[in-house]
């Protein structure tokens, strides 16, 4: 069975959809109307613009989504998902992929996503570092024993988890985590606390966006990150993504749910290659590759 798979912020690149834009009408038509949505051209700062002005947290959701859908619905026949699911910002991908929400519609919640979380990492300064190494349980015990909040966000692949949370707590974690053992304990390179406590006034923001928008039944199950199981229904389907901005990313167990569920084959759809070797590290048995 064909699992397609969506990657999150952090797959950016200078220069990213241009082949694309250039290439295919579909393409050329879905980035021109991306630019009228936003309000302004989106594409300038993918294809000419610097790393500095693409790794803003307003600049890059949007950008790894219309990237990320856009390649997808330009597959045309040869995108036929039996199931879906995104990382992070890439499940509002996914979903779009699937029928649930209209282009238009996933992009405006990306977007207000994005500046949601961009006012909240004002509001509470906050970090994430990789935790590569130690077994997921150990790394939730030495959160746990934390003072301050730092939570274990993204649980990427056995042996990689990334922490977030308030910057002293994150690095007072990142000692306790080499102390036990893990191989590196890496600061990341990000604006706030994504997927932690820390997000709820973005949570609190992007709900109200995501209520008033509508959502259709997929056409194949989407495995959602807050709980990593499948769903088709759009209620479920939106209290899920209203739950994800402070929940973590259990990307491992959706991985493993979907090919429990059938999948043999994984297609990333959006730059980077970041999940295919994620996949790899969860499932040996399984193929995984992009489709550029």
């Amino acid at each position: 069975m064909k699992a397609f798979v969506f990657p999150g912020q952090g797959a950016q690149f200078v220069g990213m959809g241009k082949d694309l834009y250039e290439s295919n009408p579909l393409a050329k038509e879905l980035f021109d109307k991306a630019n009228d949505v936003l309000g302004f051209n989106i594409t300038d700062i993918m294809f000419d613009g610097t790393a500095d002005e693409l790794k803003q947290t307003k600049v890059t959701q949007p950008a790894v989504f219309l990237h990320s859908v856009i390649s997808a619905l330009c597959m045309g026949d040869a995108f036929q998902p039996d199931m879906v699911a995104g990382h992070s910002l890439g499940e509002f991908s996914a979903l779009v992929a699937a029928g649930a929400l209209s282009f238009e519609d996933g992009l405006k919640l990306v977007h207000a996503r994005a500046l949601a979380m961009q006012k909240a990492c004002e509001k509470a300064p906050g970090t994430m570092a990789a935790i590569i190494g130690l077994p997921d349980e150990k790394v939730e015990e030495i959160c746990n024993a934390i003072d301050g909040i730092v939570v274990a966000a993204n649980y990427n692949c056995p042996g990689q988890l990334v922490i977030s949370g308030e910057v002293e707590a994150v690095n007072a974690a990142c000692e306790k985590m080499k102390e036990a053992g893990a191989k590196r304990a890496l600061p990341l390179p990000v604006s706030g606390a994504f997927h932690s406590p820390l997000m709820q006034p973005a949570k609190d923001e992007l709900q109200a966006a995501i209520e008033a928008t509508e959502f259709a039944a997929p056409k194949c199950p989407v495995y959602q990150n807050v709980d990593a199981k499948p769903h088709t229904d759009a209620a479920e389907i939106k209290a899920n993504l209203i739950a994800q901005l402070t929940s973590s990313v259990r990307w491992t167990a959706s991985v493993q749910n979907m090919i429990a569920d059938g999948a043999d084959d994984f297609t990333e759809c959006g730059p980077g290659k970041a999940l295919q070797g994620m996949i790899g590290r969860i499932d040996k048995g399984v193929a995984a590759h992009g489709i550029e």
